[in-house]
C-alpha cells in the first residue's frame, strides 16, 4: 500500500515533465517562423556588412580583401567628419521632438467638442513621406518666391548656404517627428490612473508639479519609445537630405546615412560603404545598449 503512495508523486512529476517539454516544443514551433525571419532580414545583413567592410569591391568585379584599410580611409577622411558632426547637429535639435510632441499631447488631450479634427490636423504631416515634406520645405525656403521669403520681406538661401542648411533640414524633419511624438504621448495619457492623479490634486499638486511627479513618471514607457525612435531617426536621416540639399554645398549638409549611400550607388566603393554603415551601427548599438541599461536601473 505504501509503495504504491510513494509511487504517485514520481508519477505526477514525470507526467508534469511530459507536459512542460511539450509546452517548450510548441513554443519553440511559434517561435521559429518569427526567428527565422529575423535571422534572415536583421542578422544576415549585420554580419555581411561587417564582413564586407574588410573588402574592395565595386559590386561587379570579385571582391579584394584589403583588412582594415577602409576603416584607416574612412577616420582619414574630412567628410566622415563633418558628416559626424551634422549627425550630431540632428541629434541634439531632433531631441526636440518628444518634449514638443509631450506638449501638444497635453493640450490635445481634452474632451472638447471637435478635438478629433484638431488632433487629425496635428498628426497629418506625419502621413506625409519624406520626399513630399522635403519639396514643401525646399518651396518654403524657396529665396526667390519661397513662404520664407513673404515672412522676411527678403530672400535667404538656407539651402544653399553651408552654415545654415543643416538647420533648414532639421527643422523640415521635426515637422512629421513630433507630431509622431505626440501620438505616443496621447497612447501613455490613455494609461494614466485618474485615481493617483485626483489624489495628488487632493494633496495640493498642481501645474508644474503635478506634471513632473505624477504625469510623467507614468508616461516612462511612452517618453522612452519616443526618445529611442527619435535617436535612431536623427542618425539614419536620409530622405529629406537626398531631396533638399542632396549633401551639398561642397557636402556640408551630408550625414553617416546619406555618405554611405553616396560611396555606394554613385562611386561604386561597396566595401567602403559597409564600412561607413558598420560606425553608424555601433554608435545607435552604443547609445540603445546605454539608454536600455538605465531604463532597466530606473525600473529597479
Amino acid at each position: 500500500m505504501s509503495t504504491s503512495i510513494d509511487r504517485l508523486p514520481a508519477t505526477r512529476a514525470r507526467r508534469t515533465s511530459r507536459t512542460g517539454r511539450a509546452r517548450n516544443r510548441a513554443a519553440l514551433f511559434f517561435l521559429l517562423p518569427g526567428c527565422a525571419l529575423f535571422a534572415l532580414c536583421v542578422l544576415y545583413p549585420i554580419v555581411s556588412s561587417i564582413s564586407l567592410s574588410f573588402y574592395n569591391w565595386d559590386g561587379m568585379t570579385p571582391k579584394t580583401f584589403v583588412g582594415f584599410a577602409n576603416y584607416i580611409e574612412l577616420f582619414q577622411a574630412d567628410t566622415f567628419y563633418v558628416a559626424l558632426k551634422n549627425n550630431l547637429i540632428w541629434l541634439v535639435f531632433f531631441l526636440l521632438a518628444p518634449p514638443f510632441g509631450l506638449m501638444f499631447a497635453l493640450y490635445l488631450n481634452q474632451q472638447v467638442r471637435g478635438m478629433r479634427v484638431v488632433k487629425s490636423l496635428f498628426f497629418a504631416p506625419f502621413v506625409l513621406s519624406g520626399v513630399v515634406v522635403g519639396l514643401v520645405f525646399s518651396w518654403f525656403y524657396d529665396p526667390t518666391f519661397g513662404l520664407l521669403k513673404v515672412i522676411l520681406g527678403r530672400g535667404i538661401p538656407v539651402l544653399g548656404d553651408a552654415h545654415t542648411v543643416t538647420f533648414g533640414i532639421v527643422f523640415a524633419a521635426l515637422w512629421p517627428q513630433t507630431p509622431y511624438c505626440m501620438v505616443l504621448y496621447l497612447t501613455g495619457l490613455t494609461s494614466i490612473n485618474p485615481e493617483v492623479v485626483e489624489a495628488a490634486r487632493m494633496e495640493g499638486a498642481k501645474g508644474w508639479r503635478l506634471l513632473w511627479h505624477v504625469i510623467l513618471p507614468q508616461l516612462r514607457p511612452a517618453t522612452f519609445m519616443a526618445v529611442v525612435l527619435t535617436v535612431i531617426g536623427a542618425l539614419r536621416s536620409f530622405d529629406l537630405i537626398a531631396v533638399m540639399s542632396g549633401g551639398g554645398p561642397f557636402d556640408s549638409s551630408t550625414v553617416l546615412a546619406y555618405f554611405m549611400y553616396d560611396q555606394a550607388i554613385k562611386y561604386y566603393r561597396e566595401g567602403y560603404s559597409a564600412a561607413i554603415a558598420v560606425v553608424l551601427f555601433a554608435i545607435m548599438l552604443v547609445y540603445i545598449v546605454f539608454h536600455l541599461r538605465r531604463m532597466l536601473r530606473e525600473e529597479r
